[in-house]
């Protein structure tokens, strides 16, 4: 029995990632996670109301649990918000992890540990319209972007100096049914969803519509996770990508293609929606972790969209 320990066990990566172990029928794992700012269910007897931001109460659930495994998805997520809450970014994101690592040295040491960053690190802008690789230049372009560079660097420095276990992993965008409308794939199929059942003019705002990203489904990106606490090395850092570009405007058409409401939608630029420094193009190469641990995304882009429209349908 493999003692796993998630933060952010309630967000969207979480539930996906808890459905995933449980599914696995060679492997038994007992879960144990963190809820915030929601409280558990009753029926989530495992999981804790608890802030990261707390290394009191953190510390204590580490040395209770001694997990073999820890997952740290717990994280202020939206690069949009990061710029209108940097405080609360850049605290639940470096000290929030500074935590954990603190409480993993003191109670826990033995503990395999996945930090999951961000391809939001990467310079995308540098004219040559390359996949980016592990070994690509750095560039923080937004508060969000700034806390994981700095989370890597504190895992960088718990590895070495402390030789505790941690690997990195860079996830490119990734979507599918449960994501919140904080990001883009969820909140188009969100109003979607909205205009289908009447409660929403046919009309879809929208950011920029020319960005180029690679996208991946969350159920392949938890696949990816648990490789890598299985097979990935120490101290090493792996992008999760398709390694397949597409731009956010074939996204839309397919989401409106998957609806009821077709060519009967009207599109207008929602200011609020522009990112405050853009990036064109975000491509990664997936090389290294496929050679290295055998991992490949499976879900078609379009059913990822397809199952995301359905989970709001079922909401709205």
């Amino acid at each position: 029995m493999i003692r796993v320990f998630i933060t952010g066990a309630s967000g969207f990566v979480g539930r996906h990632l808890i459905h995933a172990l449980r599914a696995e029928g060679k492997t038994k794992y007992d879960i144990y996670g963190t809820c915030f700012p929601e409280k558990p269910s009753l029926n989530e007897k495992n999981l804790f109301h608890l802030n990261i931001k707390s290394s009191k109460n953190l510390s204590k659930l580490i040395s209770d649990i001694k997990p073999d495994w820890v997952f740290h998805l717990a994280a202020a997520s939206s690069v949009r918000r990061s710029w209108e809450k940097r405080r609360e970014t850049l605290e639940t994101n470096i000290i929030g992890t500074f935590n954990i690592l603190e409480s993993l040295r003191m109670f826990s040491p033995k503990s395999k540990m996945l930090f999951v960053s961000s391809s939001e690190v990467y310079d995308f802008n540098q004219g040559d319209k390359q996949k980016v690789t592990e070994k690509s230049p750095l560039k923080i372009s937004n508060p969000y972007a700034y806390s994981k560079v700095a989370g890597e660097k504190l895992c960088e420095f718990y590895a070495e100096v402390e030789k505790l276990d941690v690997i990195i992993a860079r996830p490119f965008p990734h979507t599918g049914p449960g994501q919140t409308e904080d990001f883009v794939c969820s909140d188009w199929a969100k109003q979607i969803a909205e205009i289908e059942s009447g409660k929403k003019q046919a009309i879809i705002q929208v950011g920029n519509l020319d960005v180029i990203s690679d996208y991946c489904d969350v159920r392949d990106v938890v696949k990816a996770y648990i490789l890598l606490l299985k097979k990935g090395r120490r101290e090493e850092i792996y992008n999760i990508c398709s390694g397949k570009a597409i731009s956010l405007k074939k996204i839309l058409k397919t989401l409106i293609e998957e609806s009821a409401i077709k060519n009967n939608v009207k599109i207008e630029i929602d200011q609020t929606k522009l990112r405050k420094v853009n990036t064109q193009i975000r491509w990664g190469s997936n090389n290294k972790i496929k050679k290295e641990i055998g991992w490949r995304p499976d879900i078609p882009l379009d059913q990822s969209l397809y199952d995301l429209l359905e989970y709001w349908r079922q909401r709205i």
